[in-house]
């Protein structure tokens, strides 16, 4: 049996067509949305449930896909809005997933500021050059999602959380178990692990990521 994904999808959807039509595109995108939805939902059966929803949403709806923005990005919104759905029924359902926090050790950390809260010379940030040009390269988001997946869970899950699937802090914590504290700790700390691998991966010459 076909997946969403894997269906008839040549003709009628206009701009959407080519993409649908490539199986090998659809297939790598269907492997990204899945990450995605698995690092948020916590649940391999939600999951699958949400990509599958989202693929079958952006069939339903190729026709209004216009190109103006990236395919993927489309896609993705539309899984977004599906996670954000299943975290929010799963809150209601008074079924929320802990999380593990520890109490936030500080000594594996450098210090990155000083008293003053100005950078400390040695942790500056880097010459980033120009980031409108450098973001739009595809090799770009490579290396920031790889760099994504280099995040400690409890990180990873809350950054997306705010930034991809932009839920409020309040549904954050609630969904999460975690004070709005403890979340800011963690999207200070995720920020910081994103500046740095990409500083050392992207920014600064090239280094390959196991």
């Amino acid at each position: 049996m076909r997946n969403a994904g894997e269906q008839d999808m040549t003709g009628g959807n206009g701009a959407a067509a080519p993409f649908l039509a490539d199986a090998v595109y659809m297939a790598e995108l269907r492997e990204r949305m899945l990450r995605f939805a698995s690092l948020q939902l916590a649940d391999p059966g939600l999951a699958e449930d949400a990509v599958q929803e989202a693929l079958a949403g952006a069939l339903r709806n190729a026709k209004a896909f216009a190109g103006r923005s990236a395919f993927r990005t489309w896609v993705f919104a539309i899984l977004r809005n599906k996670i954000a759905d299943q975290i929010r029924f799963k809150r209601r359902q008074s079924q929320m997933i802990a999380m593990p926090l520890g109490n936030f050790p500080d000594e594996d950390e450098p210090r990155y500021f000083d008293a003053k809260g100005h950078w400390a010379p040695e942790n500056r940030p880097s010459d980033w050059g120009n980031p409108e040009v450098e973001l739009l390269g595809k090799d770009f988001w490579r290396v920031f999602e790889t760099c994504l997946d280099h995040l400690p869970p409890d990180q990873g899950r809350v950054f997306m959380m705010r930034e991809f699937v932009e839920m409020e802090t309040s549904e954050i914590c609630a969904e999460v178990g975690i004070t709005t504290t403890n979340l800011h700790v963690l999207m200070h700390r995720a920020r910081l692990r994103l500046r740095n691998c990409l500083e050392g991966h992207w920014f600064a010459p090239k280094e390959s990521l196991s």
